[in-house]
């Protein structure tokens, strides 16, 4: 049996804890243990801060919409904003500097390589003027 949950947040900062908030009854509802539930809010966190910084420079008015659905052992994670189109399926590879000191790599990137070291599975596309990506997190617990 699958449980799908939806919901939808203004691209603001000051509304991340509400997407934590969502992350959380959702897998209180449905059973996800607690190390799966952070690893889930820390991959809605990333993507949701990358989409206002980065994507809209900011924030901004425009919603982002995150589907999650339980089952099978995994959560699916749907994940659509409407900022300028970007795929990071590309960036879960390593960062080029990885083995580099700290203090010689550059800032960035590694939020979304560590992310897709979470996911079993993704799938991108941009329609109708929106980012849609796909997630598979694993439950683990």
């Amino acid at each position: 049996m699958t449980n799908r949950e939806l919901a939808e947040f203004p691209s603001r900062l000051t509304v991340l804890a509400e997407t934590a908030a969502f992350v959380q009854a959702f897998c209180e509802r449905n059973g996800v243990v607690r190390t799966d539930a952070l690893r889930l809010t820390f991959i809605i966190e990333e993507l949701f801060t990358n989409t206002i910084r980065h994507g809209f420079g900011g924030d901004s008015d425009s919603r982002v919409r995150i589907e999650l659905a339980s089952g099978d052992g995994e959560v699916s994670l749907l994940y659509e904003d409407s900022a300028p189109p970007y795929d990071p399926i590309a960036r879960f590879a390593p960062p080029a500097r990885l083995d580099a000191p700290v203090e010689a790599r550059p800032i960035g990137g590694l939020g979304v390589y560590l992310l897709g070291q979470l996911i079993s599975g993704a799938r991108y596309a941009y329609e109708d003027g929106c980012n849609r990506l796909w997630l598979i997190v694993p439950q683990e617990g």
